[in-house]
């Protein structure tokens, strides 16, 4: 059993996850996309931090988003500890209703060319490329992705 709850990246369990996603960045693109990410980012009312725990409360994935232009937010810090399963699609899961019923039409997000594990996990999931955006315009080794949320999941929505 997977379970997914928002909470403050500045706790124990969510620095920790994101510091191992920073280490396996690194060792995998030369950055660890440290500068891209501000807790304080995600510590407001449209923006979500998240974290997954397995069945015995373990910290197994995080991710986050943001607000990025209206009606846009930004994923941001998606890790699944190595080995878990499914995590990381829960977790997409998860901030993607949580933007729908924030307001948010699309998603997008950012990561690297080299990353070919990330954008083939994107893709599959429904995301496209578009021209890089913001301080990623004019970078080669980024990639940009986005979706367009299906406003049908929104319960404000829904349920009036």
């Amino acid at each position: 059993m997977l379970t997914i709850t928002a909470e403050d990246p500045g706790s124990p369990d969510a620095r920790a996850l994101v510091d191992e996603l920073s280490d396996t960045l690194a060792a995998l693109t030369g950055d660890p996309g440290r500068s891209s990410f501000d807790p304080d980012d995600v510590r407001h009312p449209r923006a979500r931090f998240a974290v997954a725990r397995d069945a015995q409360s373990r910290p197994v994935g995080c991710g986050a988003l943001r607000p990025l232009q209206p009606g846009v937010a930004e994923l941001k810090r998606m890790y699944a500890r190595p080995g878990t399963r499914g995590v990381g699609s829960a977790l997409l899961a998860f901030l993607e209703a949580e933007a729908t019923t924030l307001g948010y039409h699309a998603l997008w997000l950012s990561t690297r060319v080299v990353n070919e594990r990330a954008v083939g996990f994107y893709e599959s999931r429904g995301y496209a490329r578009i021209p890089n955006f913001g301080h990623y315009a004019g970078r080669t080794q980024s990639v940009c992705l986005a979706k367009v949320l299906d406003a049908s999941q929104n319960r404000s929505e829904t349920n009036p």
